[in-house]
């Protein structure tokens, strides 16, 4: 078992990661940037060292920084939580080379699904289905062609990153040299690679994500699916695990497909399937290879630890239970509260004047701030995860009407509101609900 480990990141993730840690009897050494000087996660970590000025770019980004970091406070390994660097392939290879584990998958592995090109490939090959796409757009003919075949719309997809950047929808086919343009410079802005390619667009799809858990021993097991079609500009704002639509024969089908396929390149850690799902059936969309920010969803309704799990696998244990030991019991719903006015989605950083967070039975809140704490204006948005529990979706959701209520924020605008509105409406209710949710949502 590891002794002490580093965090690289911050906020209610680097707190969770934390409090892993401290069960495991690890000791952990917390990094931050000049901002983050009093945050919660520097405060309770047993170490803590400032590896440079508040904008991400030069410090939760500056890998020399955080590698220099780890080697004075000799720690075993490193934690990236989600987002910065924990999909960062060369990241994940210098701390292989400086003998630190990296508490994820390996360098190859995330290099293979970080781009989404040679991800469809490995997912045809192992019989996981792919929406219809076209991965060489350089010849017009062949894209021609592919439109004549699946018909408008189509949208053209970043090959790397996420977060709907590089992206593109196109209705009709005058729009297709523009659109290939102004995608291909989002991409290269946003990621330093400007490949794109072309998919058939699904209209009215459900976002569908199966969780992976595989350790270093040929032990896969899969844990449920979480629905996370309610999404701003393709920003997830609400998750809830298990799917309301799906049969137990469609959920079995898949996960054994995404099981097979992890077996298949032997992937190590967490990781997660993202499909669109639509008409019964399931396309891969992109694997990704961390912890996601919506896993309470899927610790709740299997009652498994899996940031804990990362760690013991990371630390070369074996899976202490088999696919069959895996139960879903339950029904759990997660809402982002992010700091932002809840109707123009403007960030709002400064000072929390007033905090007080919900509780109660089957009531959970990841969240790192505290009263008086500053929102600094430098990082994402999101400062609390609320997530609820019950023995049936009626249950959470009544429960995370409840909590919602009794969440107070002020000092500065959150979207609570908004979560307010969307569990009250008929749409979100009946669970029929779909990607495009909030364009018509009023």
């Amino acid at each position: 078992m590891f002794k002490k480990v580093l965090i690289a990141n911050r906020g209610e993730i680097a707190l969770r990661i934390l409090r892993a840690c401290r069960e495991l009897n690890i000791k952990t050494v917390a990094i931050h940037s000049e901002a983050d000087e009093s945050a919660m996660h520097v405060r309770m970590a047993d170490e803590s060292v400032c590896v440079g000025p508040a904008s991400a770019q030069s410090s939760y980004l500056n890998i020399p920084a955080i590698i220099t970091a780890a080697t004075i406070t000799n720690v075993d390994a490193i934690h990236p939580g989600y987002g910065f660097l924990s999909e960062n392939q060369r990241f994940a290879e210098i701390i292989e080379e400086h003998n630190i584990k990296f508490i994820g998958p390996n360098s190859q592995h995330i290099k293979m699904m970080g781009n989404k090109i040679s991800a469809r490939k490995i997912m045809k090959d192992n019989n996981v289905p792919i929406v219809p796409g076209l991965n060489d757009i350089s010849d017009k003919n062949k894209i021609k062609q592919f439109i004549d075949r699946t018909e408008l719309p189509i949208i053209i997809k970043a090959a790397s990153g996420g977060g709907g950047k590089g992206m593109r929808i196109i209705k009709d086919y005058s729009e297709l040299d523009k659109s290939i343009n102004a995608a291909k410079l989002e991409a290269k802005k946003s990621f330093n690679d400007d490949t794109v390619y072309i998919e058939k667009f699904l209209t009215s799809p459900k976002h569908i994500e199966i969780q992976i858990l595989s350790d270093a021993h040929g032990n896969v097991v899969t844990l449920g699916e979480r629905d996370c079609s309610i999404q701003r500009k393709h920003q997830k704002l609400i998750e809830e695990g298990p799917s309301t639509i799906l049969t137990q024969k469609e959920r079995d089908h898949i996960s054994e497909l995404c099981r097979k396929a992890v077996l298949s390149f032997g992937y190590e850690g967490v990781g997660t399937f993202e499909f669109l799902y639509e008409n019964h059936n399931f396309y891969f969309m992109e694997m990704n290879t961390r912890l996601q920010v919506e896993h309470p969803v899927t610790e709740m309704i299997t009652h498994t630890d899996l940031v804990k799990q990362q760690i013991l696998v990371a630390s070369g244990q074996k899976l202490n239970f088999s696919q069959d030991d895996v139960k879903i019991q339950g029904h759990s719903i997660e809402c982002r509260i992010n700091a932002e006015h809840p109707e123009t989605f403007i960030p709002s950083p400064g000072t929390v004047t007033q905090y007080h967070q919900p509780g109660g039975l089957g009531v959970r809140v990841d969240s790192a701030v505290y009263q008086e704490c500053s929102i600094p204006p430098h990082y994402d948005s999101m400062i609390a995860k609320l997530i609820t529990y019950g023995d049936t979706r009626e249950v959470s959701i009544q429960k995370m009407k409840r909590a919602l209520e009794e969440y107070v924020i002020i000092g500065i605008d959150t979207n609570i509101q908004l979560h307010q509105k969307i569990i009250k409406s008929d749409e979100f209710i009946s669970g029929k609900y779909d990607i495009n949710y909030m364009s018509r949502f009023d």
